[in-house]
């Protein structure tokens, strides 16, 4: 038999030695890498507070006494509209965290696509558009091919609208 089929006769005993190797694995690897980030609401909530912090540490000669007052009564009630949100949609900041990653992936997709089109018409190492062999898709067909729907005419200028 190997190690890893050997167990003990006592269940508890082992499942007890694995989560002291598991805290263990945890504690090492926060020592190594810090403590892991919390969740989407967690790091909206240390984030109000680090800017209510700076706001608060903020001194201006230009800014009376009102205004500071003022400022700091704002990020109170800013704090206090927030924080029934995030206790009663915890998930949601998880949520939006990832629809914003998809969203920024979109974009990239979108931004990349756009900037292949451009340099498509660009000049080559020798001086012409025509030198350097066209590219060819998915499908097999030449790039600069018209019957090409992702073809948009030649390169340049084009504009974008991402509305």
């Amino acid at each position: 038999m190997s190690e890893a089929t050997d167990r003990p006769a006592d269940d508890d005993a082992w499942a007890e030695a694995c989560a002291e190797d598991l805290e263990a694995e945890k504690a090492r690897r926060r020592a190594q890498y810090g403590p892991p980030p919390g969740s989407a609401a967690e790091e909206l909530r240390k984030l109000i507070d680090a800017v209510a912090d700076k706001v608060s540490e903020f001194r201006s000669p230009l800014l009376g006494m009102a205004a500071q007052g003022t400022v700091q009564q704002v990020i109170r009630q800013a704090k206090s509209a927030v924080e029934p949100v995030i206790e009663r949609n915890p998930d949601l900041f998880g949520h939006l965290a990832a629809a914003g990653n998809e969203l920024l992936a979109a974009y990239r997709s979108a931004v990349e696509g756009q900037e292949s089109r451009w340099t498509r018409g660009t000049e080559g190492p020798g001086g012409t558009a025509g030198d350097a062999p066209a590219p060819s898709g998915p499908t097999g067909k030449a790039a600069d091919d018209p019957s090409d729907p992702r073809d948009g005419g030649p390169g340049g200028s084009e504009h974008i609208d991402l509305d």
